[in-house]
Order: structure tokens, then sequence, then C-alpha cells
């Protein structure tokens, strides 16, 4: 009997984002794009802006990292059939952006999301979910970015984190500007600051 050998693992390539997120890469070839707005623009709620930056282990900003996204909307339900409790219709809920090649910077407008519902019935506080992929990154990084303007106190995920410092690398910072209210959440893939990634 012959047994083939493990296919070696590859991280992405640095050239992930066009794959992935082509117009933001110079090439427009989808009708619609799947980041930017991750709500889309009739969704009910607060409108808000997420934006961040991606460090590496030296404190570097990562400037060809890919991020998804998906939230409940501002009733706390997902964009999908097994969810139970009916689809808001003009939600997405999903989306997929980049970093600026130039800063580094990322960015997205949505809705704030709602509480959810978790297993055995207990309440998770509002989240965004993310997921990054990076040139040098083996498997995709699973993290969630929750509010600091709401009660995370008994969100059954934070309370998972033993260190009580560590939580707060999962806590977006809220600020007021012209165009409306933004959360900064910046993403340390290693080091002192290093921002806790689930595994899911």
């Amino acid at each position: 009997m012959n047994y083939l050998k493990e296919t070696p693992s590859q991280t992405a390539g640095p050239y992930v984002h066009i794959g992935l997120a082509p117009k933001a890469a110079g090439f427009d070839i989808f009708d619609q794009e799947l980041g930017w707005d991750i709500a889309g623009p009739n969704a009910k709620g607060e409108r808000i802006r997420i934006e961040g930056m991606v460090y590496d282990g030296t404190g570097a900003p990562v400037k060809d990292v890919l991020l998804e996204a998906w939230q409940a909307n501002a009733q706390g339900h997902y964009a999908h059939s097994e969810d139970g409790r009916g689809v808001e219709e003009g939600f997405r809920g999903w989306g997929r952006v980049i970093t600026d090649f130039d800063t580094g910077l990322w960015g997205f407008d949505t809705v704030k999301p709602g509480a959810t519902l978790g297993r055995n019935g207990t309440t998770q506080a509002p989240h965004i979910n993310l997921w990054i992929v990076a040139r040098g990154i083996n498997l995709g990084l699973n993290t969630r970015l929750y509010f600091e303007d709401e009660n995370n106190a008994d969100d059954p995920v934070i309370n998972l984190i033993e260190h009580i410092h560590r939580r707060e690398t999962l806590i977006a910072k809220r600020r007021e500007t012209d165009e409306g209210v933004v959360y900064r959440f910046d993403i340390y893939i290693q080091g002192d600051k290093e921002t806790v990634f689930l595994d899911i």
C-alpha cells in the first residue's frame, strides 16, 4: 500500500488580495464589491465606521492584509436562514476588505450590531467577527471586535479569556467625527499587545 506524503504548507502569497478583493487591487471585474459597506446601504440601525491597522511582531504595519467581517444586524439577527428569526431585507452582514497598500489602514462602513443569542440560551454582547489573512500567515486568524460603550461583562466568549488585560485586545474604541461615529480596532499579530485569536 502506498501512502502519500503530506503536502507542504504554504502561506498566503503577496497577491492574495488580487483574487479576493480585486477592485481594491485595481481590477474592476465584478459588478459589486464584497466589502466596504458590510451591512448594506439600506440596513436599519446606527451607521458606524470601523477602522484600524494590523501590526506584526515588531510593531510595523502589515500592508497586504485581507479581512473578512460578518455580523448580526441592529436587532441581533444574522442574515442567514438558520438564524430562525427572519432576515432583514437589505441587510448583508458580510464583507471583505483589504488594507491600504500605502498606509496599512483598513476600514468599512456598517451598522452597529445588536446582542445575539449564544449557546444554551446565553446572550452575546454586540460584536463583529473578523477573519484575517496575510502574507506569512499559514492559517487565517479569527477574532472578535467588541464595542467599548456596550456591556461586555457577561459575554460568554470574553469570559473564556482568563487574563482580564488580554480581554482589552478585543475592544474597539469609539470616537465622534464630523463624518459620524468611528470605532478604532487595531490588530496585533504577535508581541506584547497580541490580539486574542479564537480557535474556531
